[in-house]
């Protein structure tokens, strides 16, 4: 059984309750610099203060430029973090959470499949449904989805087996779209333990079973542009997660132990605002 976390004393960071803070997880993705352009773009139209945080997930070779083409990037209210090795991109998603100062809380893909508009349709969403949680859906009745049958035909099979075991009234979670009440995350990031492609399933497993229950889907659009990282591997990594997840919730109970921190021990993931 996990340990119970020690109290550990606040930091020094204040929170800005009115600031929205933007992650991008990235990963041998050619097109980052020109995603960033774009997402800030769109974040510009938004007319709230905002954060874009760029996080490099170390480099898959000696001829991968993601950090470097990341780091070009300069614009005001950006920052890009990089670290040599590949963690997975949920590790990457927890590392610009642990460093972001928004009282709203996002994150998006990169890679250009995901339109950047689908941020403001998310906000409004939340703020339209008072939501804990809004997650972008490829089967949003307004989403515009443009991919390969193989993926829609995964992606159905996910999300039926996904409502049905760990009762989330979603139809669909892996879209990499996400807005996050940061009171949410404070009680749901010290549990998590996925660290690559199911992590998008338990931190909506963990917050739905610690009764943040209204979470809500927004449109999305969606252009297949072959640049995504999803392959066999990941997707057999996937599942082997997802069956983690059923185990630790449903068998263990590994997520009700009453705040355990599960990653006291890397302090690259600690929130710096609480």
């Amino acid at each position: 059984m996990p340990k119970v976390a020690k109290k550990k004393n606040k930091t020094s960071g204040s929170v800005n309750h009115s600031l929205l803070s933007v992650i991008v997880p990235a990963y041998n993705c050619k097109t980052i610099r020109n995603d960033l352009s774009t997402i800030k773009l769109y974040l510009d139209l938004l007319n709230r203060p905002y954060e874009l945080i760029c996080v490099v997930d170390g480099l898959k070779n000696s001829k991968d430029r993601t950090a470097e083409l990341a780091k070009s990037f300069r614009a005001k209210g950006s920052r890009v973090y990089f670290y040599k090795e590949n963690k997975g991109k949920g590790y990457a998603v927890r590392y610009g959470m642990a460093r972001a100062k928004g009282g709203i809380i996002a994150f998006i893909d990169a890679g250009s499949d995901l339109h950047a508009r689908g941020i403001g349709l998310a906000l409004e969403h939340m703020r339209w449904y008072d939501a804990d949680i809004i997650i972008g859906s490829k089967r949003h009745h307004a989403s515009k989805v443009d991919y390969p049958w193989q993926r829609k035909l995964l992606s159905y099979v996910v999300q039926k087996a996904t409502k049905f075991v760990f009762g989330l009234n979603v139809s669909d979670t892996q879209t990499g779209l996400k807005v996050f009440h940061r009171d949410v995350l404070v009680e749901v990031l010290p549990r998590l333990i996925v660290k690559r492609w199911a992590f998008d399933l338990e931190i909506l497993t963990v917050a739905n079973r610690l009764g943040f229950k209204r979470i809500y889907e927004s449109p999305v659009e969606i252009t297949h542009n072959f640049s995504s990282n999803v392959g066999l591997s990941s997707i057999q990594n996937f599942f082997m997660d997802y069956l983690a997840i059923f185990y630790r919730t449903y068998i263990l109970r590994y997520y009700d132990d009453g705040g355990s921190d599960h990653w006291e021990h890397d302090p690259n993931l600690k929130l710096r605002y609480r």
